[in-house]
């Protein structure tokens, strides 16, 4: 898929206003088109694209793999003891290109099957509303299972008791709390193995710095050198960023 469609993929609501343009600017009314149910009225499309806009942050961080990445290198920062280096914007674009590049198989499906037929009428808002839901359901229970969080699923289907016999049955309200949940505990996982080896360096620095009597010099001022270094030595950059991407089911 090229750059155009790639762009259509992330802007998939800008696209669809497209062709209307120009009735829209003449005049704003709320009517529904009788002769065909299956396409938007172009001012419902504006209301439905300014909708879409504001929850648009929270689709990506409950829809997309951009949760997980971004809670992990959150944990590396904060394991290396360098506050605020890599500063929270550059932590933020890393993890939405990633997201963009792991999500790439699913926005490509999306394209193919929602955006292209609606806009050639082969298919309906409603038809691809749904399309689109179920390439990101695709993608959420396929995550969900890789890992083995099934549990998350059947625990608020309990709590909200609803009866699931198959996970490809879980309803909207169930499957993407369900989905945070699974991403924040494969995050918390990843987080403690990338915690170790950085705690034992400053277990050793301060081990040192107790011996020889300076305990008035704050270990970190000394360890944070060395964790730099030894994640620099052991090429961490390349490990994390591939052990993220290898932690999906289609990495």
């Amino acid at each position: 898929m090229n750059k155009k469609k790639l762009l259509a993929t992330l802007f998939f609501i800008f696209l669809s206003i497209v062709s209307y343009t120009e009735d829209v600017i003449p005049g704003i009314s709320i009517n529904i088109n009788q002769n065909n149910t299956g396409t938007l009225t172009p001012t419902l499309l504006i209301i439905l694209i300014i909708s879409v806009l504001s929850i648009a942050p929270g689709l990506l961080m409950m829809l997309t793999s951009f949760t997980r990445i971004v809670i992990v290198m959150g944990f590396l920062r904060q394991a290396i003891g360098t506050r605020q280096a890599p500063p929270n914007q550059v932590l933020v674009s890393i993890a939405l290109l990633l997201t963009i590049m792991i999500m790439y198989p699913t926005f490509n499906n999306v394209y193919e099957k929602a955006i292209v037929p609606y806009n050639n009428g082969t298919i309906g808002y409603e038809k691809a509303f749904e399309n689109t839901w179920t390439e990101f359901k695709t993608f959420m229970l396929r995550e969900i299972t890789y890992h083995k969080n099934q549990d998350d699923i059947y625990m608020l289907a309990s709590s909200l008791k609803v009866k699931i016999k198959d996970i490809k049955d879980t309803p909207f309200q169930i499957l993407v709390p369900a989905f945070a949940l699974s991403e924040l505990e494969i995050a918390f996982k990843m987080g403690i193995l990338i915690y170790l080896p950085f705690i034992i360096v400053d277990m050793v620095v301060a081990s040192v710095l107790l011996s020889m009597g300076m305990m008035m010099i704050p270990p970190i001022l000394i360890s944070l050198p060395f964790k730099l270094l030894l994640f620099v030595i052991i090429n961490g950059w390349d490990l994390l960023m591939g052990s993220l991407i290898n932690s999906f089911a289609g990495g």
